[in-house]
């Protein structure tokens, strides 16, 4: 699905300093070349980011103790990956023992260097000096902006929550001596702080500070082994260097590296948690283990779910083709079920990037570009299209069109693996206002439950130029990802909102002529324009 599109992905590195080298130290005897360890995470988190890519690292032995490098396009862009020596050259910049990376997909700020992560905050003393990344989205970022600007004589540079959560850090910070009580800090920040944040950051006494939101809405990895400490937003880049024991930080909980080892904390209470079901469905590696649950494992659940759900007659012409690539676990388990084949029929360029044509093409000129239909697989077959989700629907009307025209495909009837999105998200993911969301035409309301009937669906499928359409219900996300409900974060599907800022901007969403509600979304449309 080419409409969705994720705020980011984090890691770090931190070696224990005085201990025998790590053996997965790039250089071999060389504990500052950890910090080279961080590119190959990042490239294991493309899926996250596109846009720009950058890190930051501490070393007790260059004058300047914290350094970053950060550069707009993917990782191999960023750190020259396809040049030996150029990526020799930035790599001994940045060398060190701890290191912290990012790669970003903005939803907030503009597409520019300058809005680039790490942020660094500069300073004399080395206990307020530390750079940071970050990934998620502040929902209250209009009234963290107006409360810092009300405690002084602040300035804000930027455009971006990221720029409230530095001079946040900064402000707790003032107050703080040599060793500063990083646990204290994070509660209070906690207090202030409404939404998803995943926070890294590395400071100039050494240290490599780790953070995840009392709500847990973004998953967050950590491992060890021997002197080396690693996170990641996923699984994957931990188990690709080879750490065998993978587990996760709780929400609400802060890890300490430094001198003295590793400690875990809690910073705040986690009475209920909120993670983002779409991590399992469309944002992670497929190979990615989140919350001790499997993304593939998940993906195959949902396929097995709309199996279960599947009427259209079966015959020796009928196939199951997957929307590249989120959808293929579905789809592969969809088919088994159902006994038939599974097969590309869509073929993807991969190496088609953001590129001239994303400003000036319409959708379908986009989706020829990004998909090939294969005519010697879908010619006269009935097709079973299953896609990850929908969002404005403009693709799929484009695809659809490409593979009745092109692959001259018999019937199509899509399948979704989520159920319909009828809700902004304001946690970090880019999404439509309400008004622009395919399904909120359709859908109808029964108490507080969105509902949409066969009838709609049949309606939604011939305005798409499909044969039928049908979606997952609600109940079948927690089914697949086995997590309870109430430990989801579902508000895109169903409008219930696990924090006040998120019911509060829903309220002004669907109500926008309420009294100030125009003035306040134009204000939080400001703060967190997507790309």
């Amino acid at each position: 699905m080419g409409e969705l599109h994720h705020e980011c992905g984090v890691a770090a590195v931190f070696h224990a300093p005085g201990a025998a080298v790590s053996p997965m130290a790039p250089i071999p005897g060389d504990a500052n070349s950890v910090a080279r360890l961080v590119p190959r995470m990042l490239l294991d988190m493309q899926n996250r980011g596109q846009l720009a890519a950058g890190m930051a690292s501490y070393r007790a032995d260059r004058n300047a103790l914290i350094k970053v490098h950060k550069e707009l396009g993917t990782v191999a862009e960023a750190f020259r990956l396809n040049h030996k020596s150029e990526f020799e050259t930035i790599m001994q910049g940045v060398d060190g023992t701890v290191a912290i990376g990012h790669v970003r997909y903005a939803t907030c700020g503009g597409d520019d260097r300058y809005n680039a992560q790490p942020f660094e905050r500069d300073h004399g003393r080395r206990t307020k000096w530390f750079a940071f990344a970050f990934n998620g989205q502040l929902a209250n970022y209009k009234q963290l902006k107006e409360e810092l600007l009300s405690k002084g004589d602040y300035h804000l540079k930027r455009d971006t929550d990221t720029e409230i959560i530095m001079h946040a850090l900064s402000y707790e910070l003032q107050t703080e001596d040599v060793d500063p009580d990083w646990v204290g800090i994070f509660r209070r920040l906690s207090e202030w702080f409404d939404g998803a944040y995943n926070i890294v950051l590395v400071t100039a006494h050494g240290e490599l500070i780790v953070a995840r939101d009392p709500l847990g809405f973004r998953p967050l990895c950590i491992a060890e082994s021997g002197p080396l400490f690693a996170v990641a937003s996923e699984s994957v880049p931990l188990a690709n260097l080879g750490f065998q024991k993978i587990r996760s930080l709780e929400p609400g909980t802060i890890a300490i590296a430094n001198a003295e080892g590793v400690r875990i904390e809690r910073y705040a209470p986690s009475p209920k948690q909120a993670h983002c079901f779409f991590e399992w469905i469309y944002f992670a590696n497929v190979a990615s283990t989140l919350d001790d649950r499997s993304v593939y494992l998940s993906r195959a659940g949902l396929g097995k779910e709309l199996a279960r759900m599947e009427t259209v007659p079966l015959d020796e012409g009928t196939i199951v083709v997957p929307v590249p690539d989120t959808a293929k676990a579905a789809a592969d388990a969809m088919a088994f079920s159902l006994g038939v084949p599974s097969v590309e029929g869509l073929m993807r360029n991969r190496y088609v990037g953001r590129t001239f044509i994303e400003g000036t093409a319409d959708r379908a000129a986009k989706a020829r570009l990004k998909y090939t239909p294969l005519p010697e697989v879908l010619a006269g077959k009935r097709v079973l299209l299953v896609e990850d989700s929908i969002v404005r629907s403009t693709t799929m009307r484009a695809l659809v069109r490409e593979i009745r025209d092109r692959g001259r495909a018999r019937e199509i009837h899509l399948r979704v693996a989520c159920p319909p999105i009828v809700a902004p998200c304001y946690y970090g993911i880019d999404m439509s206002t309400r008004d622009e969301l395919f399904a909120t035409r359709f859908a109808e309301m029964d108490g507080e439950r969105i509902l949409l009937t066969e009838e709609a669906q049949d309606q939604m499928a011939r305005e798409l130029g499909a044969d039928s359409l049908r979606y997952l219900p609600v109940d079948a996300i927690a089914r697949s990802v086995s997590l309870a409900p109430d430990r989801l974060c579902r508000a895109c599907i169903t409008g219930q909102y696990p924090t006040d800022t998120g019911r509060d901007l829903y309220q002004i969403e669907c109500n926008p002529e309420a009294a100030g509600a125009n003035e306040r979304r134009r204000a939080y449309e400001t703060a967190v324009t997507a790309s």
